[in-house]
């Protein structure tokens, strides 16, 4: 096999020498090799610390020398032979195969293994947080779609960024990632049933509603007492009319349960700071409700 040779345009290795500094040389190289830096990843092959890393990123950075990849930058095509030589070279990678298949219960095909060598690494996971990873996606993928259900690597790849962007690089920062989630999901759910949302998930929106509720201080108690006057209101769930409710309870500084029954019970016909007023759009469709419902007793429906 022909010997293969790294290209380093001498003006950016002139400048790395200027700057007399190890761990940033010792970076820059592994940056040349691996293609893009990784901090998981450069902790483990270059045995530095995380701290002694990011100082000499920073010193990189200062150089010109070190390009943040857009946002959008995907992991590059793995061949064979890099899976093989992983493997081989490993034992904690080959474990984390191992686990993977067990937690999905199946075995992985060429493609599931190229995304989880990605999570390895591009995404900059260790072995033991990927292990961690999968059985939190499996717990995650049952409670939302069935007892028995198992989730595609894709599905796992897509957290594994999630959980590289949030900075996760052991096991300690994997489990509170963990606990902040399953505390997320309980609010969202107890927030959905404020809402008498039963029998299906929240959209991304919805959901970003509800979080910035949460966000603001509303209790599910609060929340169910705004659902309770946008009904008597506009007729229905309205989101938006929702969210202004809470906005000017917000600002009258009303978030406890009882505080605002209190301001509720206070309000007279010529009061109404506790109610957004409506617009004309919501104004129009409360009209066509009442027309047709008009029609509906006319037409005896």
């Amino acid at each position: 096999m022909a010997e293969q040779y790294l290209p380093l345009p001498l003006s950016d290795v002139d400048r790395l020498l200027a700057a007399a500094d190890g761990n940033a040389a010792l970076l820059w190289l592994h940056v040349q090799r691996a293609g893009a830096f990784s901090l998981g990843r450069a902790a483990r092959e270059l045995k530095c610390t995380e701290t002694e890393l990011l100082a000499a990123a920073a010193v990189l950075r200062g150089l010109g020398l070190l390009r943040e990849p857009p946002e959008n930058t995907e992991p590059p095509e793995y061949s064979a032979e890099d899976l093989a030589r992983r493997a081989a070279a490993d034992p904690s990678y080959r474990a984390a195969v191992a686990e993977t298949e067990q937690a999905l219960g199946r075995v992985l095909n060429a493609n599931d293994l190229r995304l989880l060598y990605a999570i390895f690494d591009f995404w900059g996971l260790p072995p033991d947080v990927i292990m961690l990873l999968v059985h939190y996606c499996v717990e995650k993928y049952q409670a939302r779609y069935g007892p028995g259900r198992t989730p595609t690597m894709r599905y796992v790849e897509r957290e594994a960024r999630f959980w590289s962007g949030c900075e996760v690089h052991s096991l300690d920062d994997a489990e509170q990632l963990i606990a902040r989630e399953r505390e997320r999901e309980r609010r969202s759910g107890q927030l959905k049933e404020a809402l008498q949302i039963r029998g299906r998930e929240l959209t991304k929106t919805e959901r970003e509603y509800i979080e910035r509720w949460s966000g603001m201080g509303f209790s599910p108690e609060a929340v169910a007492l705004a659902y309770d006057q946008t009904v008597l209101a506009t007729g229905r769930l309205t989101w938006r009319y929702l969210d202004k409710v809470l906005q000017s309870w917000q600002e009258r500084g009303l978030l406890r349960p009882e505080d605002i029954e209190a301001a509720l019970g206070r309000r007279s016909a010529g009061q109404s700071a506790a109610f957004p007023a409506r617009s004309e759009e919501e104004k129009i469709e409360a009209m066509r409700r009442m027309l047709a419902h008009g029609k509906e007793r006319r037409n005896g429906t």
